[in-house]
């Protein structure tokens, strides 16, 4: 026997200490960071429903108002008409129209809207697609080098 094999199973009992040690402290911390995101996401949805609530009240408002002085359906009509306005107006302020966006008279034939939504996902934006192939020399041939590059020896005379 060799005078180090007693201390091999010491440093095993020890590193299986601090692994244990290790892991705890990762699960309590993240334990801790779980729990400030969750109420933070519990604030976000209770606000969010109280949102709703309150902007069916107004809409409930405006079609009383305007029914003192219009048929009940006319006033509902009108009120749904300004809604669907509003949300219309806020689609476009969330998602506003770009250069080859593919809404409008710029629209491509041929391409969809799902590279953009993969891109959107990510947070990287989109590059615009452009109208026509680059100029230049047809794909396969090699362009001719300039006589004034550096590199090409020039003929002396």
């Amino acid at each position: 026997m060799k005078p180090m094999d007693h201390l091999e199973h010491l440093d095993k009992h020890l590193v299986d200490e601090l692994a244990q040690v290790a892991r705890e402290t990762v699960r309590d911390e993240l334990r801790e960071q779980t729990r400030k995101q969750r109420r933070r996401a519990t604030l976000y949805a209770a606000s969010g429903a109280l949102a709703l609530y309150a902007g069916a009240a107004l809409a409930l408002a405006v079609g009383l108002a305007l029914a003192l002085g219009l048929p009940d359906w006319a006033a509902a009509l009108i009120t749904a008409a300004i809604l669907g306005a509003a949300a219309y107006v806020l689609r476009g302020m969330a998602r506003p129209d770009r250069p080859g966006s593919g809404h409008g008279a710029g629209a491509v034939p041929g391409h969809d809207d799902a590279g953009r939504a993969a891109a959107a996902a990510d947070g990287l934006p989109y590059p615009p697609v452009p109208p026509a192939p680059p100029a230049g020399p047809a794909p396969g041939t090699v362009p001719p080098r300039p006589t004034d590059a550096p590199d090409v020896p020039r003929p002396k005379g």
